[in-house]
């Protein structure tokens, strides 16, 4: 089990060079907000990604995600990265919340809705009509069931096309 720190230790000591923070959330979160010299090594790939860094290969690692409940329900497999790096790790409490709660600095870029996200607000708000709509005219039914199958055969196929659709929408032009 690996022990933890609070957020206000963990930015004193990593403004002392005494640690270093591991940000294990994913790039699209990062982006929005992430701690300024923090490097994201997300969770996802944590297994393939070295955490020796160039500058501090042996610093002590202190892990972080969000609120705090990826980094603890993935305490085995950070141990064992940090324990294949050679470096001693340590949990932050709260992550990034506890972080931002303790009034400590924050980059934050102003980034559009991501793809995902847009597909599940798409798709949810289609089942929801087709749902709500069989209520009144029983052949909206079949709109709830079309996405839905949508949905699981995205699932099963890693292909969907309510994502390329969205992906292509105007609000998503640069």
């Amino acid at each position: 089990m690996l022990n933890t720190i609070s957020p206000t230790e963990a930015a004193n000591r990593f403004k002392n060079g005494e640690i270093r923070l591991i940000d294990i959330r994913e790039p699209d979160e990062f982006i929005e907000t992430h701690i300024d010299g923090s490097r994201l090594v997300p969770l996802s790939i944590i297994d393939m990604e070295p955490l020796l860094d160039e500058g501090a290969p042996k610093l002590p690692v202190a892990f972080f995600c969000r609120s705090g409940r990826r980094a603890r329900e993935a305490v085995d497999k950070l141990e064992k990265a940090a324990s294949r790096a050679g470096v001693s790790a340590m949990l932050m409490d709260e992550g990034l919340n506890g972080w931002v709660q303790a009034s400590l600095p924050v980059i934050k870029n102003d980034v559009p809705i991501s793809l995902f996200r847009q597909v599940q607000i798409g798709a949810g708000s289609l089942v929801l009509l087709g749902t709500l709509g069989a209520l009144v005219w029983k052949p909206f039914l079949a709109l709830a069931i079309f996405v839905g199958a949508g949905l699981v055969f995205a699932g099963a196929s890693g292909f969907c096309g309510l994502g390329i659709l969205l992906g292509k929408m105007p609000w998503n032009k640069k």
